[in-house]
């Protein structure tokens, strides 16, 4: 018998596409964060086939996560240059 669901993996795949349309309305630069970004959810597939449930609040948890995300690489790129340039004198 065939599969009537599909596995997680390709469904992911197809909720990442989903987010186009939302990617393409950010600057050039938070595109590449953007990728990086949903490119964690890849490695925990294998724990996400238990909650394959739609939820409407997507796209403002999304922002919410994607804009907490941003200024967490902010910071992170902030200590980078603190700690270079203290190593530097």
């Amino acid at each position: 018998m065939g599969r009537t669901i599909p596995s997680y993996r390709l469904a992911s795949e197809r909720e990442r596409r989903k987010w186009k349309i939302f990617r393409q309305e950010l600057d050039k630069s938070e595109k590449k964060l953007f990728d990086e970004m949903m490119s964690y959810s890849c490695p925990y597939n294998a724990a996400g086939v238990t909650i394959c449930k739609p939820v409407l609040l997507h796209p403002i948890l999304m922002s919410i996560i994607f804009e907490h995300y941003k200024q967490l690489k902010k910071i992170e790129n902030e200590k980078l240059t603190s700690t270079r340039n203290h190593n530097s004198v």
